[in-house]
C-alpha cells in the first residue's frame, strides 16, 4: 500500500476540488495520508477531515512558520486537544513541528530561541501523550538532533530530508525514518537522490508535502520555486514518487511500495490500522 506521510490536504489550494483530488489519490493506489496540522486554528479541520477520507489520519501540533504567533495558550491547547483525542485511530503524531532556518523573519536571534522554545515544549507534550513526532526541518538539522537527542524514545519522521548522510544516520539512531517526496525527482538533487538510494529502506518513507515541493514533471525547480508554468503537487503524484525511488535504488517499484509503507508504519505506529483495514479487504 501506498502511505503519504505528510499531505496538507485541507490546503485552500484544494478548496475547489479536494473530493476530485482524493479521488486521484486512490486510483493510483495511496491508500493511506497523514494530514499534519500547523497551527490551533486548523486542528479541528484536520481531524474532520482526516474522518471524512478512507485512510485519512491526521498529526496535531504547531508548525514553526506559525511559531511567532503562538503562545503558551496554545501550547496548552495542544495538550487538551493530544488529551481528548489520544486514543482517536486516526490519530497518529505530533507535527508538523520543528526548526524552520530559511525563513528570514524566522531567523533572527529571538525568533531562533522561540522556535526551540516551542519546538521544545511540543517535544515534552508528545514524550507525556507517548506519540511520535512529524518534524519540520530546514536548515537546521544539527539543532533538531539535539533536541531530539534530550526526548529520546519518541520516533517519528524527518519531513522533507534534505541533510547529509551523516545528519541522516544521526536521525536514524535516535529512531526517526526520512521523509522523501518531490524534491528527489530532480536530477540535480544529488545529495538527496544519493541518500535515498543507499539509505536503509527501513528507514525511508514517502510522502508529497502537496500542495507544497511538487516533482519534477510539474514544472518546478525541487525548490519550490516556479519554472514557466507550474501546477500544484497533490497525492496521486506519490505514485510517481515511488516509482522514481525504486528506479534510484535499482528496486522493483512493489517492493519500494511494500518496504515505504512498513517504514511508515514503524515510524507511526497509529498506522497499523490502515494495514489491517487493507488486509482485511484483500
Amino acid at each position: 500500500m501506498l502511505i503519504d506521510t505528510h499531505c496538507h490536504l485541507d490546503a485552500a489550494e484544494f478548496a475547489a476540488d479536494r473530493s476530485e483530488v482524493i479521488v486521484r489519490a486512490q486510483q493510483a493506489g495511496v491508500q493511506a495520508i497523514v494530514i499534519p496540522a500547523v497551527a490551533v486554528v486548523n486542528f479541528e479541520t484536520v481531524r474532520t477531515l482526516a474522518h471524512s477520507v478512507s485512510g485519512g489520519y491526521y498529526a496535531l501540533g504547531i508548525h514553526p512558520l506559525y511559531a511567532l504567533q503562538a503562545t503558551q495558550t496554545d501550547l496548552e491547547h495542544v495538550d487538551q486537544q493530544l488529551s481528548r483525542h489520544r486514543h482517536d485511530p486516526r490519530l497518529v503524531g505530533v507535527g508538523e513541528i520543528g526548526l524552520d532556518y530559511f525563513v528570514p523573519e524566522l531567523c533572527t536571534e529571538a525568533a531562533r530561541a522561540h522556535q526551540e522554545w516551542l519546538f521544545e515544549q511540543q517535544l515534552k507534550l508528545a514524550q507525556k501523550h507517548n506519540l511520535p513526532v512529524i518534524v519540520h526541518v530546514r536548515r537546521s538539522q544539527d539543532r533538531v538532533l539535539k533536541f531530539l537527542r534530550q526526548y529520546t524514545g519518541l520516533g517519528g519522521i524527518a519531513h522533507a530530508f534534505n541533510g547529509s548522510e551523516q545528519q541522516a544516520e544521526q536521525f536514524i539512531r535516535l529512531g526517526m525514518a526520512l521523509g522523501f517526496g518531490g524534491a528527489m525527482t530532480f536530477t540535480r538533487a544529488k545529495q538527496i537522490r544519493r541518500l535515498a538510494a543507499s539509505l536503509p529502506s527501513e528507514s525511508i518513507v514517502l510522502e508529497t508535502d502537496a500542495p507544497d515541493i511538487p516533482p519534477a514533471w510539474l514544472g518546478r525547480d525541487g525548490l519550490g520555486q516556479a519554472q514557466g508554468s507550474a501546477t500544484r503537487n497533490e497525492p496521486a503524484e506519490l505514485q510517481k514518487i515511488a516509482q522514481e525511488l525504486a528506479s534510484l535504488r535499482g528496486q522493483p517499484y512493489e517492493t519500494v511500495v511494500r518496504e515505504s509503507a512498513q517504514a511508515a508504519i514503524r515510524a507511526l505506529p497509529g498506522l497499523r490500522h490502515a494495514f489491517s483495514l487493507t488486509a482485511s479487504n484483500s
